[in-house]
This record gives C-alpha cells, sequence and structure tokens, in this order.
C-alpha cells in the first residue's frame, strides 16, 4: 500500500484495512480482550475490554501513524514528517518513524506533561514545545511543513490513518466473532471510522456507537448539520477525545457507518476511570475510559455481547489523583463538609470521635480559627471524608447534625 500525499480523498475500503493489519504484523501488539463480570451483570450481557491501552506507546495512535508514514513516497521519506499533539499521537508518529527510519519533528503545547514529553523524546522524535493549546501547536507544526518540506502527519484525517486504526476493528470480531455492539470514544474520528469500515464490511448486523465528552461535542451538531461544525472552547478531561470539529475524511464514514453517537458527562468519565482501575485493573485514561461511561450512563440500552474499546491509557499522574478523587465524588464515596464549632480544647477530637461512630473515615482536616467571618468562640472546620456510597453520606450528614453541629456547606 504506497499513496502519495495528494492522495488525501480517497474512499477507505476493506481491502485497505486489510493491507494495514498485514503492514502492521510484527509492529503493532494484538491486544488483550478481557471480560469483565462486574459490566456484565450491570449490563446483563456480556462485556469485553479491547485492551488498547495496552498498546505499543499505550495507545492505538501507533496503528494509524505506522501505516501512514510506511505509505510516504521515498522523496517524502527524506523530507521527514511533522505532527502536532498533547500526548498519543506524538508518541506514536514517534515510534512509527524510529522503526522506519524517518526522521520526526512532533510538536508539543507547552503545557503537555512532562511525562509524554519524555516519552516522545524517547522513541526518538525532536520535540518542540509551541503555544498553550493544541490549536496553536497544530499551527506551528503546518508552518514547519510548508517551510521544510517534512510531511505533516495528521491524527486522524487522512485515509491511510483511517485503514490503521481500522484494524482494531478486524481484531475485534477475531476476538469475539459473536459481538453485537462495540463502543469507541470519538475526537476527530479515525478511530470510529476505522472501525466501522471494518466491521460494518463484514458484519453490518453489528451495531457501531460513538462516545464523545459532553464538553466537547462535535459529532452530535455536525451530523445534524450534515457537514464537519466547530465547537468553541471544547472542555473535558478526555484530552484524547477534545477535538473541536471532526476531521473531513471521517466525518463522512462515521455519517454513512456509525449507528449513533452519545456524550458522557465528566462525572461519568470519571467513575468510568474509577471502576477500570477497581475492578478491571486496567490504567485507561478518561478518553479511552469513555465507552465504560456511556455503559454506566445507560446499561439496559446495549445489546449484547458488547465490546469497549480502551483506546489508550496514558494519563498524567497528576491528573489521575484528580479524576480518581472526582469519580469518588460523582459515587457517593469521597465526601467534603465544612461546619462550625464551638472553639474550645477537646472541640474538634470530639467532632472525629462522632464520625468515627459511623464508620466515616477521615482523609484530611483543615481547621480555621481566625477568619474574619467567625464569631470570637467560633472556629471551621473543613472535612474531607471516604465514605461507603451515598447512603453512607446521607448516615453521615445525619449523625453531624444530631450531634449538634451545623453544616454549611
Amino acid at each position: 500500500m504506497s499513496y502519495s500525499t495528494a492522495d488525501s480523498f480517497r474512499p477507505v475500503t476493506l481491502d485497505d484495512v486489510r493491507g494495514a493489519q498485514k503492514m502492521l504484523s510484527g509492529v503493532a501488539r494484538v491486544t488483550a480482550m478481557e471480560g469483565s463480570r462486574h459490566l456484565s451483570q450491570m449490563v446483563g450481557a456480556p462485556v469485553h475490554l479491547k485492551c488498547e491501552n495496552l498498546q505499543r506507546t499505550g495507545s492505538f495512535k501507533l496503528r494509524g501513524a505506522y501505516v501512514r508514514i510506511a505509505g510516504l513516497l521515498p522523496e517524502e521519506r527524506a523530507a521527514g514528517v511533522v505532527a502536532a499533539s498533547a500526548g498519543n499521537h506524538a508518541q506514536g508518529v514517534a515510534l512509527a518513524s524510529a522503526l522506519l527510519g524517518v526522521r520526526s519533528t512532533v510538536f508539543m503545547p507547552k503545557g503537555a506533561p512532562l511525562p509524554k514529553v519524555s516519552a516522545t523524546r524517547d522513541y526518538g522524535a525532536e520535540v518542540r514545545l509551541h503555544g498553550q493549546v493544541v490549536d496553536e501547536t497544530l499551527a506551528a507544526a503546518q508552518e514547519y511543513a510548508a517551510e521544510t518540506g517534512a510531511v505533516f502527519i495528521h491524527p486522524f484525517d487522512h485515509p491511510d490513518i483511517i485503514a490503521g486504526q481500522g484494524t482494531v476493528g478486524l481484531e475485534i470480531l477475531e476476538q469475539c466473532p459473536e459481538a453485537r455492539t462495540i463502543l469507541v470514544g470519538i475526537g476527530g474520528g479515525g478511530l470510529a471510522a476505522g472501525i466501522a469500515v471494518a466491521v460494518k464490511s463484514l458484519r453490518p448486523d453489528v451495531r457501531v456507537v460513538g462516545v464523545q465528552a459532553a464538553g466537547a461535542a462535535a459529532y452530535p451538531p455536525s451530523l445534524a448539520a450534515g457537514r464537519p461544525v466547530s465547537v468553541e472552547n471544547p472542555a473535558t478531561m478526555a484530552d484524547g477525545i477534545k477535538v473541536g470539529r471532526p476531521g473531513d475524511v471521517p466525518f463522512g464514514i462515521v455519517g454513512e457507518l456509525v449507528d449513533e453517537v452519545r456524550t458522557v458527562s465528566e462525572d461519568e468519565l470519571s467513575a468510568a476511570l474509577l471502576l477500570c482501575l477497581e475492578r478491571a485493573k486496567l490504567v485507561v485514561e478518561p478518553a479511552g475510559a469513555s465507552p465504560v461511561a456511556a455503559l454506566l450512563s445507560e446499561p439496559g440500552a446495549f445489546e449484547g455481547p458488547v465490546v469497549a474499546v480502551l483506546s489508550g491509557g496514558n494519563v498524567d499522574p497528576v491528573l489521575m489523583e484528580r479524576v480518581l478523587l472526582h469519580g469518588m465524588a460523582a459515587q457517593g464515596r469521597y465526601l467534603a463538609v465544612r461546619l462550625r464549632l464551638t472553639d474550645r480544647p477537646g472541640a474538634l477530637a470530639a467532632l472525629l470521635g462522632a464520625l468515627s461512630v459511623v464508620d466515616a473515615n477521615v482523609l484530611d482536616v483543615s481547621h480555621v480559627r481566625t477568619d474574619p467571618r467567625l464569631g470570637l468562640t467560633e472556629a471551621e472546620v473543613e472535612l474531607h471524608l471516604e465514605t461507603k456510597g451515598p447512603a453512607h453520606c446521607a448516615e453521615v450528614g445525619q449523625a453531624l447534625r444530631e450531634a449538634g453541629y451545623t453544616v454549611i456547606g
């Protein structure tokens, strides 16, 4: 499979995906398909997790990047490649280029997580930090391509990229031939489009459902308008699917072959990430957990067996901590309360004693005595508690009130 850069809008076919699968043999891993008893019980049908978070570089992005770069003409390879990414695509391009002996330059935002920057360099790319947001980084990469002749490797808007990502769909049908529904996160649309081409060509009866973060959901209005439209200021913790506008090439495929596009909230994303960690023992980034979030949102909406594609596992440790706490709070397992009490010796100990009676685990205590809003004999305490769920949260609140404490937040 060898195509020139100008051949950017040709149709993507099953033969393209099969050719990509042959090209990726020995390069990309055939990632595991893991059953989830917890999700299966919730859905009422078998649920399987396609673990692209365990792919080389930590996401599916290597597949498309390798096929795209391998398909360049000799003179294009000689000019090198350039990409723009905050993480997963950067690492995929860097490793694919190194494996193919092609020079790569990757532009990343100045605020990109250090582990992702370091990994991209370790895979062999020259990393240039530019801009505060990906749009600025993307513009810098395209300017570099125009100045140097390097080939710009788009993260999703090219047939070779889509064909490479479509190999995930072939693996799903090989590993779970009885699948009836496939859930996959959507940002620009390359992965969903590739999976849809592969799956619908072989099993048109299988339902393919895309999942977007509600704060960055460009596909629903685009599908309604019949053309790609932009979402201003997309906002979500799921940076892997934080894309303000669908790609032109994947949009046409998604519109034709993807059965439905759903959205999920930030609470559902964080709860899904927490579930993957606790129940499946898998580290998954928020974008990769979006299909699980859709299952949590409406478990009865999907015919089984269901395959949820965990598209990536590159999550910054600092973000992971915040998301886990968010997920615990969303499930009623983390409670923050503020209350006022009389400022006297033993008052804080008495408060903690009241909490121990209802078996609430105190994670953090903030004790303020000098705020001008407080009376002369008052103190304000903020408590962060680990609880057992919504019912236990209500029990904690009731116990505090019965002990005479005024909860103010």
